[in-house]
């Protein structure tokens, strides 16, 4: 395990996300419902590059005390995008 996937992973733990919840994307007149566990995969399996930025983002919101979710569901745009 990578030393990002282990750092999302306590993240998400101490932020009590439920990677089972579910959003819902309608793209193009399709609906698309998306699991946040489906999101973290896929951060999971991004570049170096892109986990360093990711990372620093949620930092950023999390310093804010933004929702996290909302964010995951912003990459959740992109993943519609691969259907």
């Amino acid at each position: 395990m990578t030393k990002f996937n282990q750092w999302l992973n306590t993240y998400i733990e101490e932020s009590n996300i439920n990677l089972n919840d579910t959003f819902e994307i309608n793209k193009n007149g399709t609906l698309n419902i998306i699991s946040y566990g489906s999101i973290v995969e896929r951060i999971k399996n991004t570049t170096k590059q892109e986990q360093d930025k990711i990372k620093d983002i949620i930092v950023n919101i999390d310093f804010l005390n933004g929702d996290i979710l909302h964010f995951f569901r912003y990459l959740g745009q992109s993943v519609t995008r691969d259907i």
